[in-house]
């Protein structure tokens, strides 16, 4: 579904940089992603995990490496051409609520997709589009027309969610979908992506900081530390004996729920 080769990315001045400095923010990573399995990136804030994502999603430009969506190399693509290829993988963000329009209601939201990717469908065929998906996410078709201030923090994620799959994608890039979440609602969300995963044999690139997330969801790992790839593997192997010291920081510092968990350094 997704192929990343050799992607970098450097800043340079603006945000905290001060002019004429440059940051590495992603170093030569690689990796793959297959359909029906969920690939996590993990690593502390500044890690470069978030900036990898996007530049997979070309919402960024890299300055070097391939980038690629079911076969078709997408690294130089622009406008229209990008937009066409753009239904095959699609992003669900971290803030719910920022990333939707709060004065647009939201079947409006969850149709934008259709606008471009199926100019052929009329409003009507669009409204009965975003009923479908709405229910497939676990929301009810009568909420369409309420506005996003009017849901809770969870039932605005399921919208997030019910928007990146409106086009139908092969893929979703998840950029730290639950961290903004209470507890009992990220198991629930986590629950609701395994099931749609299993449904649809969607692929998942899924960005967290959180290891006890990507344990329950993730199938391999891919470990960063300022922009570059330490380690990477399946997670029950990663998590049973990492290799990398970074990696076993990161694990020994988790919150346990078990001694039996707990890694010796």
């Amino acid at each position: 579904m997704l192929e990343v080769h050799n992607l970098s990315k450097t800043f340079q001045g603006g945000g905290l940089l001060r002019q004429g400095q440059a940051k590495k923010a992603v170093d030569d990573v690689s990796f793959h992603l297959h359909a029906g399995e969920t690939l996590a990136i993990v690593g502390e804030s500044g890690s470069g995990k978030s900036t990898t994502a996007r530049l997979a999603m070309r919402l960024i430009d890299s300055d070097d490496g391939q980038i690629s969506w079911q076969g078709n190399d997408v690294s130089q693509l622009k406008g229209r051409a990008l937009r066409v290829q753009r239904h095959q993988i699609q992003m669900v963000f971290q803030d719910p609520f920022a990333s939707l329009n709060p004065r647009m209601r939201i079947w409006e939201s969850v149709a934008e997709g259709l606008r471009v990717h199926r100019p052929d469908m009329n409003k009507q065929q669009r409204r009965d589009a975003v009923a479908e998906v709405l229910q497939q996410c676990g929301l009810s078709a009568a909420t369409m027309q309420r506005y996003p201030h009017q849901f809770s923090g969870g039932q605005r994620q399921r919208i997030g969610i019910a928007r990146a799959l409106i086009v139908k994608p092969k893929a979703l890039v998840l950029d730290e979908p639950v961290s903004a979440l209470d507890v009992s609602v990220q198991a629930q969300i986590l629950n609701l992506l395994k099931e749609l995963q299993q449904a649809s044999n969607l692929a998942y690139l899924f960005i967290s900081h959180d290891l006890s997330v990507i344990q329950h969801i993730a199938d391999r790992v891919l470990v960063m530390f300022d922009g570059k790839v330490v380690e990477q593997g399946k997670v029950a192997d990663v998590f049973a004996n990492p290799k990398d010291d970074y990696t076993r920081e990161l694990l020994a510092a988790r919150p346990i729920t078990h001694p039996s968990e707990r890694i010796s350094l």
